[in-house]
């Protein structure tokens, strides 16, 4: 069954283009590479919401879990660690279109 693995942050004050930067040339293409697809991010602009939610899905939950349980995927969480703040994910079944 197919797998999302929705990500949820808040981006931290004085820290925007060094986060732009790494998710956009690291963390985006590292999680495609090892095995994520149709990888989405929405920018909350109003309301009470974190400012970014990133989604990110594999063919199986065995797929999602050795991604979440890779040492790639705790490098990338540490340095995402030091760009933002309240993240959070949640692993669901993968449906079409936007899901919370």
């Amino acid at each position: 069954m197919a797998t999302k693995l929705l990500m949820r942050w808040n981006i931290r004050a004085e820290r925007e283009a060094e986060y732009s930067d790494f998710v956009a040339n690291e963390f985006i293409p590292r999680i495609n590479k090892l095995g994520m697809v149709e990888i989405q991010a929405w920018y909350t602009v109003y309301g009470e919401s974190e400012q970014i939610l990133i989604s990110g899905v594999t063919q199986t939950v065995d797929q999602m879990t050795y991604i979440l349980n890779s040492d790639e995927w705790d490098r990338l969480r540490q340095r995402l660690d030091e760009l933002v703040d309240d993240f959070s994910t949640k692993v669901i079944p993968a449906n079409a279109g936007f899901q919370l």
